[in-house]
């Protein structure tokens, strides 16, 4: 498993509840440039489309950034911000559709891997940390250090 992106702020911003993978639907440029590792997951999230009466809702990543292959051959309607949609089974839908119902809950994409040959996604079931909880996660960091530091000597 080669990690191309993370998000490494939403470990720190976001109390991770449960974790799962997806399948992503990418054109050609776009598989070329996320194996360089060029992907951004930066303020990117996962959102539930199309909720029809009969129909599923469709899971989308909205705001990654993928930057074109190579800039000058890129198509004229190339958009870099596009939402992308993903692959997941139904009883996962059904799961994530209660989930996102509950208050303070929220979907965000983890990290971009590649899986034998094909780009998946992990994103997770989120919960904000309040500033408290941020503090103490620094000073846990700090407390690991620490130790590791006089571990060494």
């Amino acid at each position: 498993m080669k990690v191309l992106t993370k998000s490494k702020k939403a470990y720190f911003d976001y109390q991770i509840l449960k974790e799962f993978e997806a399948g992503m639907v990418l054109n050609g440029q776009e598989v070329k440039s996320i194996k360089l590792g060029r992907m951004s997951l930066k303020g990117s999230y996962v959102v539930l489309k199309g909720s029809g009466r009969t129909a599923l809702p469709e899971p989308y990543l909205i705001g990654a950034y993928v930057p074109p292959y190579q800039p000058k051959n890129a198509p004229k309607d190339y958009n870099p911000e596009r939402s992308i949609k993903l692959l997941l089974k139904k009883s996962e839908i059904k799961y994530l559709i209660g989930k996102i119902k509950e208050k303070g809950l929220t979907l965000i994409p983890l990290k971009v891997y590649l899986k034998n040959v094909r780009i998946k996604l992990i994103f997770g079931i989120a919960r904000g940390k309040k500033k408290t909880d941020k503090r103490e996660t620094i000073k846990k960091r700090d407390a690991e250090r620490e130790i590791r530091k006089a571990l060494k000597e």
